[in-house]
């Protein structure tokens, strides 16, 4: 239930720029829509105007268009526009990015993009050649979408008028994580329509893409708002004590303290797949428990410092385990959010196999070409190492003069060739699920790592739910011509099409997800964990733990109930 405080009525009667200030679920994502009722009910819009809610992950659209269906009528949901930013900004950039471009504009999807610059290691570099590809090929980085639309609303007095006619009031979410070129962008907003911002500042995790501790005071300095602080209002897990252990984690107040609804459990080191037992354990558990509550949609996170930590749980909660007490550890469905990068030039890559093994004309060149995109893009922000990058570069000189040098290298051409027949003598018959997994079993017998990533990355592709998608744009190739050709193009554009999708997704169940693919989702309980090796903790950095604190506070508040903390009871968390 959610109370409406005085703090919060006083937002509601305000009018101009706010500043909404408050911890988590302390009600800014709700007053906010209460904002936006009562600005559309009033009549203050002309047709054709609405209010605009922005936000950074597809994730918290979700939540918020929940939200939205709770406190909006559907009489005046239309009003009310929800929208990433990289989704708004793309829309202005396709209609207008002609006035900074004589190139026709074309989008560089992540994956695409993480090949494309993996060889360049300095900021730098990279900033320099993301700019070239804009101008000299017209593609477009999505780090680029912001600073663009900033340029086009100060060089374009018409544009920047027609987006303020046209929303002239803009809800701003998760302001704290802004980076220089996305307030550059609010800046161009805020000259014609009012802003409402809602922020906590110590939400902020995403330093490590320029968010600055000071963009709330300079918000403050050019828009002077109205300034609302709901502290530590309570509404996601009121009458627990679970928001105030994330305060007291801030200042080291929660160590020697006993909390009710947060738990730590310090767990013995163990090789493999065992090291994940007693995790495994509080899941069942925690399952257990809701059930016997009798939750509708019940909803259990599963937090991880690190994506390889994040697949290795994974396929703990995949398999059944018997125990030496012989106990059975059943198989635990589960979603996992998984980065996309590895998987989507994986399915790049059969795509293209489907496509030109259905005409018969498979040839090893274009393999080794997307296999040297997946050797150097699979990584997505992470460089790929020298070793990557050497391979990629034998592979592609192999393709233009047919020498390659070491045994390994020469075992990879043959394979590739092996695969190439293969798919060459395959019998398509239209269904796409059967021919897809025909082609993608071409690479099992595989023993060079490189083509054993591949298959991987392309079992991986279950877990980003894209079966619907592909199946239905390959379907269509196959019922127009009666082969597949298109296909790598079609899986490119549906793949690229989910970035910008704001579909309404439903966290039930158990998932799985690093700590930053949290951030804006709530659930009933949480459960995080920390490896016992470098890059699976939580303190990664001595030189960082201010970090670390706000990082462990953020994942600890997406519970509604309860959170529990696996750390190792040797070299335990420094913040526990």
């Amino acid at each position: 239930m959610f109370e409406l405080s005085d703090e919060k009525q006083k937002v509601l009667d305000t009018t101009g720029n706010l500043l909404v200030m408050g911890g988590p679920g302390s009600g800014k994502t709700t007053i906010a829509l209460l904002k936006a009722k009562q600005i559309i009910e009033s009549g203050a819009l002309q047709q054709e105007q609405h209010v605009l809610f922005l936000s950074f992950a597809r994730s918290t659209i979700s939540r918020v268009e929940q939200h939205a269906n709770i406190v909006l009528s559907k009489s005046i949901s239309n009003n009310l526009e929800i929208n990433t930013y990289h989704s708004f900004t793309w829309t202005i950039l396709k209609s207008h990015g002609y006035l900074l471009c004589s190139k026709q504009l074309r989008l560089l999807p992540p994956h695409e993009a993480s090949a494309r610059l993996a060889e360049y290691d300095k900021a730098v570099d990279k900033e320099r050649e993301i700019n070239r590809l804009f101008e000299e090929e017209g593609l477009v980085h999505f780090d680029l979408f912001a600073s663009m639309c900033a340029k086009l609303l100060s060089k374009s007095n018409s544009l920047s008028t027609i987006i303020s006619e046209t929303y002239p009031t803009i809800i701003l979410d998760e302001f704290q994580d802004t980076n220089a070129d996305e307030w550059a962008f609010i800046t161009q907003l805020g000259k014609k329509s009012n802003l409402i911002v809602l922020a906590d500042a110590e939400q902020r995790i995403y330093d490590f893409r320029g968010a600055d501790p000071a963009r709330i005071g300079q918000f403050i300095d050019t828009f002077h708002p109205t300034i609302f602080d709901f502290g530590n209002e309570n509404n996601r897990s009121n009458g627990t004590d679970i928001v105030q252990f994330g305060n007291d984690l801030l200042t080291g107040k929660n160590k020697h303290q006993k909390y009710k609804n947060v738990q730590c459990v310090y767990y013995p080191i163990r090789k493999g797949i065992a090291q994940f037992i007693l995790l495994k354990i509080a899941v069942i558990k925690a399952c257990e428990r809701l059930k016997c509550e009798n939750k509708q949609g019940w909803s259990i996170a599963i937090l991880l410092p690190s994506n390889s930590l994040m697949l290795a749980v994974s396929d703990c909660l995949e398999r059944t385990q018997k125990l030496k007490n012989g106990t059975i550890l059943p198989r635990i469905h589960h979603e996992v959010a998984i980065e996309t990068a590895g998987p989507s030039i994986a399915a790049v890559l059969i795509a293209r196999l489907i496509e030109h093994g259905s005409t018969k004309q498979c040839n090893l060149n274009q393999l080794l070409i997307d296999l040297c995109e997946h050797i150097r893009g699979r990584r997505g922000d992470k460089p790929p190492s020298k070793n990557d990058l050497a391979l990629s570069a034998s592979l592609v000189e192999y393709a233009i003069s047919g020498k390659i040098r070491g045994q390994k290298r020469q075992a990879i051409i043959d394979e590739c060739n092996e695969i190439v027949n293969r798919c060459n003598n395959l019998e398509f018959t239209g269904d796409v699920a059967s021919d897809w997994i025909n082609v993608r079993e071409l690479l099992s017998d595989a023993s060079s790592d490189c083509i054993k990533q591949v298959k991987l990355d392309a079992t991986y592709l279950r877990l980003l739910h894209k079966g619907s998608i592909l199946n239905s744009s390959l379907g269509e190739i196959w019922r127009r011509y009666d082969n597949y050709i298109g296909a790598a193009e079609a899986v490119k554009n549906a793949l690229t099409q989910e970035h910008f999708a704001t579909s309404t997704k439903t966290w039930t169940g158990v998932n799985v997800m690093t700590i930053h693919k949290a951030k804006g989702k709530e659930f009933d309980e949480v459960i995080i964990y920390e490896g016992s090796f470098p890059g699976q903790r939580f303190v990664y950095d001595e030189g960082k733990i201010d970090q670390a604190r706000l990082n462990l506070r953020v994942a600890v508040t997406r519970a509604k109930s309860n959170t529990i903390i696996f750390t190792p009871q040797v070299n335990s968390c420094s913040l526990l």
